[in-house]
């Protein structure tokens, strides 16, 4: 039984750090502007109509402040109105496409990772963190996994995915302080590791050994190996991960015989990043 289960949908607050108010003192900052964008983010990767106070909690801003925000996007056709409710329109695919067609490392780590799903006959993605979560840039299916289908773009909690724990591991000690400061660790299986000191003691684990394998913590029957890429200074600037069903590929098999390849893998990914 997991009485602290969070409700179907729920999405945790954006990062306090990222709030747009932070910077309100700057006489050229645009507060309206940078309150939209958060607005826009705090519908995160949730495949349901929201309500504004819903959008409101998420995003640490006042309501009204909220409702103004979603005016105006639909007014730019960004969003739409059903009822109390609100979605973003496919419009808003406009400014990611901008990010991936501007950015290299993305398209050139994507062969990268078809060679090494094709290689290992898994479903692989590269990720990097942002905020509190891990953000999917780039992915090569072979089978689906989750209950939810991640496409680009779409986020999850760091602290109970392999390429979360991975790059948390990377983390000086007031950085990951502030982390555990900040989130709510919330159990999405009977497995997930939900306090401070044990996570902690996996990250300790993770930081030595340079990879990370997550077992059925985020859903039932999935599990994964993670490995961090690195540019040539030795910086972790994201990470790679095979996921596979619990049910047919062995703990063992994650180390024993992908771990090889991924290594390979992100060391070709990280020599397309700068130093």
């Amino acid at each position: 039984m997991l009485p602290n289960l969070p409700p179907p949908g729920y999405a945790a607050p954006l990062a306090p750090e990222d709030h747009p108010d932070q910077l309100r003192g700057d006489p050229d900052y645009m507060l309206t502007l940078a309150r939209g964008l958060h607005v826009i983010r705090a519908f995160g990767t949730r495949r349901h109509p929201q309500t504004a106070a819903e959008l409101a909690r998420r995003a640490g801003l006042p309501r009204a402040v909220v409702q103004r925000c979603l005016h105006t996007l639909i007014l730019l056709g960004i969003a739409e109105q059903h009822g109390r409710q609100y979605i973003l329109t496919p419009r808003i695919l406009g400014l990611g496409y901008a990010y991936f067609s501007s950015t290299p490392f993305v398209s050139l780590a994507q062969p990268v990772l078809e060679e090494l799903s094709a290689s290992v006959n898994e479903t692989c993605a590269l990720a990097i963190m942002e905020g509190h979560e891990m953000l999917y840039l780039a992915r090569s299916e072979v089978n689906r996994l989750l209950a939810t289908s991640m496409g680009l773009g779409s986020r999850l909690p760091a602290y109970c995915t392999s390429i979360g724990r991975v790059l948390l591991a990377q983390l000086s000690e007031p950085a990951l302080a502030r982390y555990f400061a900040a989130i709510d660790l919330q159990p999405y299986t009977e497995f997930t590791l939900t306090t401070e000191a044990r996570l902690r003691a996996e990250l300790a684990r993770i930081r030595e050994q340079d990879y990370a394998v997550v077992d059925q913590e985020l859903e039932l029957n999935v599990r994964a190996i993670s490995v961090p890429v690195r540019s040539a200074s030795g910086k972790a600037c994201g990470a790679v991960n095979v996921s596979v069903k619990a049910a047919r590929v062995p703990l063992e098999r994650l180390t024993g015989e992908f771990l090889a390849p991924m290594r390979q893998a992100v060391a070709r990914i990280g020599e397309f990043l700068a130093a």
